[in-house]
């Protein structure tokens, strides 16, 4: 393990341009390793309110132009195989188009079928049982004709219920996904705004069924989606300034995993630590059981109903007592059971709260650090006024930026050390021995990590606008120097974390996202290949059914699936859609 001096931080003589030639090739060098991450790193789009009609279309054409369907047949395979291109295209090659329209439940049929029942002028409709006009007969793909009034009631139900995305036909044992331009004709005849709401529900199923798309969960909700094209742990960054992890949609918590995150949100948010303390530090009186703290030295305890009671055992006893004994009482003898459960309780309450109090710390530590980027960006206005030869002051906001990266991640890494050795998540994985030894392998990386980032913070806090040139550059190779340590030292902690410890796991699969350099994935805009405007003529003759994002109606609280999960989605997508 590297071990780095105070010597090799701070004392370098800025007069040596060989040295300052070296530090600064080596800081080119960990700016050129960015950009390959940049260029290895997944990409990552914005889809806003705007984009997303195309974005889908884009996906909707792909298919098209492969199968030569209609856009509603596509979208029925691809919201069946959540937007998966690459799997729906697969899918065709393994079992064939037959086999991949029967699993999506996408029946393509003639004309010559679909006029069969108009030679009649009366038809009987099998689910009210009534005779009714031809003309109010409407004949699904599948080659089933009901009555419209039939049709029109089921697509309500579905729809109010949250299926509006896949419409299955009526008719017995029938699985055939429904015309979606005969439901929206159906339904916009009884109720308009019921017919916008399953536009905008197939239109938005594009994110809702896309394993590549996530919703931004910022709150309030920007109305932005994220869109990466290898789904892969990792975390990224919304145009809204809102960094996430794209596989749970919680804040960026690397080196967590999900798993550990979730966990270490839930026992900070709920009381379980409360009730520990509570066991701990209190106990019940026997007569009226309310809970009794110990203040003062002696044991025997007396609630405010009047009963006295042993604070060793809990149990009633009389009022007298002497430095030895209490009045019709004993408890001398050991109760293991009741001793362990307490020592137990005592433990783990200290063993979160070392945890926690770290964690707290590191994360107060970043709140407020993070209120010295206005601060440089003053200083740096006063130095570009003052200095003449130099106006490149970036190695200032990339290692302001390198402190923010680090400190983040210093504090995740104690959740991260909580979970990996101690509690259950992993009780089985290690012995006491390898526990022991891979705690002290880590808690080494991590102090070194720590010390680093602290040494690092005290930098910024040096008034640069008031130092002479010779100064300024000395900061300037100081801390060019202490951001190339604190990447070195943060890849080393994340190497240990990946292969050491999580990589070593036998039962247990736990993943984090990897560190990069230059901090998570910064979101682009959406970009296509090809013209995606919609005329006039294509929009009104069915062939692009699905409009823009509508504003939301008085029908949405009645929905249940659809609505739970697109309520929040729509503040943000009608805010932008206005």
């Amino acid at each position: 393990m590297e071990d780095y001096s105070d010597d090799e931080y701070y004392y370098h003589d800025c007069e040596d341009d060989d040295d300052d030639r070296g530090y600064l090739d080596e800081f080119q060098y960990i700016e050129c390793d960015v950009q390959s991450e940049n260029s290895r790193g997944p990409s990552v789009k914005i889809i806003t309110s705007k984009s997303l009609l195309a974005a889908q279309r884009e996906d909707l054409r792909r298919v098209m132009d492969v199968l030569s369907l209609e856009e509603q047949h596509v979208r029925t395979l691809l919201i069946h195989h959540r937007w998966d291109v690459e799997k729906v295209l697969a899918v065709l090659v393994e079992k064939g188009k037959d086999k991949l329209f029967a699993e999506a439940g996408v029946t393509v049929v003639g004309h010559d079928h679909l006029m069969s029942l108009k030679s009649s002028s009366v038809v009987m409709c099998v689910i009210c049982i009534e005779e009714v006009p031809a003309n109010e007969v409407t004949t699904m793909d599948c080659g089933h004709s009901f009555c419209n009034n039939c049709w029109t009631k089921h697509f309500i139900v579905k729809i109010n219920e949250g299926q509006s995305r896949r419409i299955q036909c009526m008719a017995h044992q029938c699985y055939a996904i429904c015309d979606e331009a005969k439901v929206r004709i159906l339904v916009s005849g009884r109720d308009p705004s019921l017919a916008e709401k399953f536009d905008r529900f197939l239109l938005e199923s594009y994110i809702e069924d896309n394993r590549k798309v996530k919703w931004c969960p910022s709150v309030p909700h920007c109305g932005n989606a994220i869109h990466l094209d290898d789904y892969e742990l990792c975390e990224v960054e919304c145009s809204c300034g809102l960094q996430f992890c794209f596989s749970c949609s919680s804040e960026a918590h690397s080196p967590c995993s999900c798993q550990m995150w979730e966990l270490w949100m839930k026992k900070c948010q709920d009381e379980s630590e409360t009730v520990n303390w509570i066991t701990v530090h209190t106990k019940p009186c026997p007569k009226c059981h309310k809970l009794v703290e110990k203040n003062g030295g002696c044991n025997l305890m007396r609630c405010v109903c009047g009963q006295s009671f042993c604070w060793l055992c809990a149990a009633p006893t009389g009022t007298s007592h002497t430095w030895t004994t209490i009045s019709g009482h004993s408890c001398g003898r050991y109760k293991e059971d009741e001793m362990v459960k307490t020592e137990r309780a005592k433990r783990d309450l200290f063993r979160y709260m070392h945890y926690h109090n770290r964690y707290k710390a590191h994360k107060d530590s970043l709140k407020l650090e993070s209120k010295l980027k206005e601060t440089i960006q003053a200083k740096i206005f006063l130095l570009e006024e003052r200095e003449s030869s130099s106006k490149d002051f970036s190695w200032l906001t990339n290692g302001l930026k390198r402190l923010f990266r680090s400190r983040s991640i210093l504090s995740y890494s104690y959740p991260f050390a909580y979970y990996m050795f101690g509690g259950d998540l992993f009780r089985d994985e290690m012995t006491k021995q390898e526990r022991e030894r891979k705690q002290n392998l880590f808690e080494d990386q991590q102090q070194q990590f720590e010390a680093q980032v602290e040494r690092f913070s005290s930098f910024f806090e040096e008034p640069f606008h008031e130092l002479s040139v010779d100064d300024l550059m000395e900061v300037r190779m100081k801390i060019i120097n202490m951001s190339v340590v604190t990447d070195k030292l943060c890849k080393e902690l994340y190497k240990c974390i990946e292969n050491d410890l999580l990589g070593s796991l036998r039962w247990e699969t736990q993943s984090i996202a990897p560190y990069r350099s230059n901090g998570v994935e910064k979101a682009s805009e959406f970009t296509f290949a090809r013209d995606t405007k919609t005329s006039n003529t294509e929009r009104n003759s069915g062939k692009f059914g699905v409009g823009e994002p509508c504003q939301p109606s008085s029908s949405l609280g009645s929905s249940k699936k659809d609505d739970s999960s697109s309520r929040k989605r729509h503040r943000g997508i009608n805010a932008r859609s206005n």
